[in-house]
């Protein structure tokens, strides 16, 4: 089963998100530790969260796995990945793992 790993960045008050840290370093870290793991990689920023809305996330990043196995050994291997986070954003991400259905 197509294993799908979302993770979102929200925009919450008083809040700061440094995207040149985060495009510049953070995703070369990602590809250093788990691209092996990984099938595709997609990451968006957001612009707006609708006509007239503002954006309701910094990014969205989206990483697709072969199977539930190997998102489970591309996290195993993550540590370095999870402990970048403090040095571009005080934002806590949340996490969305899920079956591929499209």
């Amino acid at each position: 089963m197509t294993t799908s790993l979302q993770v979102l960045y929200p925009v919450t008050e008083n809040t700061k998100f440094d995207h040149a840290y985060y495009t510049q370093t953070h995703l070369p870290l990602v590809g250093e530790h788990m691209d092996e793991h990984i099938q595709s990689t997609s990451v968006s920023k957001g612009l707006a969260g609708g006509p007239d809305v503002p954006a309701g996330f910094y990014v969205v990043a989206t990483m697709i796995f072969a199977s539930m196995d190997n998102l489970q050994a591309a996290l195993k291997v993550a540590g370095p990945v999870l402990a970048d986070i403090p040095n571009f954003t005080t934002v806590e991400p949340q996490m969305l793992i899920g079956e591929v259905i499209a």
